[in-house]
């Protein structure tokens, strides 16, 4: 059976489930369906069958979680089958048709899927995970990954001249996925036909396309004119840790039984945009020909941190709020895929994002907090990834996090005793948000973007955000 069979409005096989841009692609265009968001892709909401597997012994939960990856994973001799176009065309299926004003586009972030719910808009992702079945090779030697796959990158890459390859692998963070799988992060270059014709059917003229141009980068290995390879990624460790080790690394590798103490990986020869939040500039030069030709406008909004639009995001939601005679005092911190736009808008819910469960993540929501005017509530999604990597923020670090509530706060749907193997968190969060959060609001019409745009002119200097404004006069 072609693994190409599902076509149009069904995902192709080869699309990851679990991956963050899948999951934000789905909650959104599900959102823009007037329908909220369960189980991110990864597995059904289910409190029930939370409790079974989160009762199960440690080792258990590890291999349950291990095989979970693989369910979505290519076989290598597959790989040639792959056509990223229907990737595209299941993209411009997933959303309503309409006469937007504004279409985002680019890089994957979590407190931006924000923005573009209570705008209205769609937003058509770059960059995507193909996980690949790879043979029994160590995780902790990635040297040999990497000649392993090259075959195969370049069978994707001949098939699909409209992308970059990034091949990524992250023991620390994704170690038990990575026993059984290997990670291909395609970045569209071009637009693609798919792309182009749902653009320009719903896109109202003189419309804007919104480039999302987050400038994250990463140490790469270059393997050919559109391959790289990038070991490590956003988290806990260092690139310094990653490719030349540390105490921390060394002391990793023994808790795992690992034969190495260090990672051996091949030495990095540039910077590339960060496999899975990076955006590929190269993409830029199509679009503007795209925007010339059918008399789009092209804005962008750049930043250097995937956590930088948090905060102007959760601050532009309590002005909204605001000026709505609504109340403001209500903090949701959301965590990787764990995020819902449907449920933080009928709550009334402040929304705050965050990458992942590390201290880089923990340290961006406590600089807001301290920040930002104080709130009463705070509740928090916690990501369990089922390995104690480098830079794991504890329960006690995001306890401190929850104290700064002046009256009330909870994790939504974590069992603190169990993390960072709360397995179950991904199909009782769902849930957990709608019983935990009592406040109900009716939907609200979408956000104008003049709203948006005046309160960028006012107050965009605050963040960490670059924003042209000109995009208002592309709009009505």
């Amino acid at each position: 059976m072609s693994i190409l069979q599902k076509k149009g409005k069904h995902p192709p096989d080869y699309i990851a489930g679990f991956d963050s841009a899948t999951s934000m692609l789905i909650s959104l265009s599900r959102f823009l369906k007037g329908k909220d968001f369960k189980g991110t892709g990864v597995m059904p909401s289910s409190e029930w069958l939370a409790s079974i597997v989160n009762r199960l012994p440690a080792v258990w939960k590890e291999r349950l979680y291990s095989a979970s990856g693989p369910l979505d994973a290519v076989s290598p001799r597959h790989v040639k089958d792959i056509n990223i176009g229907e990737f595209d065309k299941w993209v411009t299926h997933c959303y309503p048709e309409g006469n937007y004003p504004v279409m985002a586009l680019g890089a994957s972030n979590g407190a931006l899927i924000h923005l573009y719910a209570a705008l209205g808009i769609p937003w058509l992702p770059q960059t995507f995970l193909i996980p690949i079945d790879k043979p029994n090779l160590h995780l902790d030697a990635p040297k040999k990954t990497l000649e392993w796959s090259v075959p195969y990158a370049n069978q994707l890459l001949k098939n699909n001249p409209d992308v970059t390859l990034h091949h990524m692998t992250d023991p620390n963070q994704d170690r038990l996925h990575l026993s059984e799988i290997t990670y291909f992060r395609t970045k569209k270059i071009r637009l693609g036909t798919s792309y182009e014709q749902f653009i320009r059917k719903n896109l109202m003229p003189g419309g804007t396309l919104l480039i999302i141009d987050c400038q994250y980068t990463w140490p790469t290995v270059r393997v050919g004119d559109r391959h790289v390879f990038q070991f490590g990624g956003s988290g806990g460790a260092t690139p310094e840790e990653y490719y030349h080790g540390s105490e921390r690394v060394k002391q990793l590798l023994k808790k795992y039984q690992s034969p190495y103490t260090t990672w051996d990986a091949p030495q990095p020869d540039e910077e590339s945009p960060e496999a899975e939040w990076g955006f590929e500039p190269a993409l830029l030069e199509d679009v503007h020909r795209f925007a010339e030709t059918n008399h789009f406008k092209v804005e962008r909004v750049t930043f250097k941190d995937p956590h930088d639009p948090s905060p102007l995001v959760a601050d532009l939601y309590r002005h909204w709020y605001r000026q709505r005679n609504m109340l403001t005092n209500q903090l949701l911190i959301e965590c990787f895929a764990l995020h819902e736009p449907f449920w933080t808008l009928r709550t009334g819910s402040i929304p705050f994002w965050m990458v992942f469960n590390t201290e880089p993540s923990a340290d961006a929501v406590e600089r807001y907090l301290q920040a930002s005017d104080p709130y009463d509530d705070i509740y928090l999604m916690l990501l369990s990834h089922r390995t104690e990597s480098i830079g794991l923020a504890s329960i006690d670090r995001w306890n401190s996090l929850l104290a700064y509530a002046r009256q009330k706060s909870s994790f939504i749907g974590v069992d603190p005793a169990k993390y960072p193997r709360d397995f179950g968190v991904y199909m009782r969060y769902s849930k957990a948000l709608r019983q935990t959060i009592s406040s109900r609001y009716p939907l609200m019409n979408r956000m104008p973007t003049h709203f948006l745009y005046d309160f960028l002119e006012k107050s965009a200097e605050k963040y960490q955000v670059a924003w042209s404004l000109s995009a208002q006069e592309a709009v009505t």
